[in-house]
């Protein structure tokens, strides 16, 4: 399973290289004029209007590569082995033992118990 993810990612990576070389070989909506016109476009590899519809059509397979290889590697990041459960399955978890005769509310940090005082109303001064 690793080998194949490892493929997928390296394909992945190969078509996203090739598409950004791609890209910036391509020329703007504005060049298309002047190859139009005869300027520029004899001395190029593919002709006047050869090379934008190769480049484009590469483009867009290599496009399509990579948002397969996307997708598989998602599909191949959320599945999980059947028999496989928690990584805490082997742990072995052990309460902290208390003293039975302190309170919970006494072991909560902060939680002392407050000092005795009188709350009984003073009497009132004569007059």
């Amino acid at each position: 399973m690793s080998m194949m993810l490892t493929l997928i990612l390296v394909v992945q990576m190969l078509s996203a290289l090739a598409m950004i070389g791609l890209i910036l070989i391509q020329h703007g909506k504005g060049a298309d004029m002047g190859a139009a016109f005869g300027s520029g476009g004899s001395g190029s590899l593919f002709g006047a209007t050869g090379g934008a519809n190769f480049l484009s059509r590469t483009t867009a397979v290599l496009a399509a590569v990579f948002f397969v290889c996307t997708l598989l590697l998602a599909y191949f990041s959320n599945v999980r082995p059947a028999s496989s459960g928690s990584v805490l399955e082997g742990v072995a978890v052990t309460a902290p033992v208390s003293p039975a005769n302190v309170s919970p509310a006494a072991q909560i940090p902060g939680n002392e118990p407050a000092a005795k005082t009188d709350n009984s109303v003073p009497p009132a001064p004569a007059k």
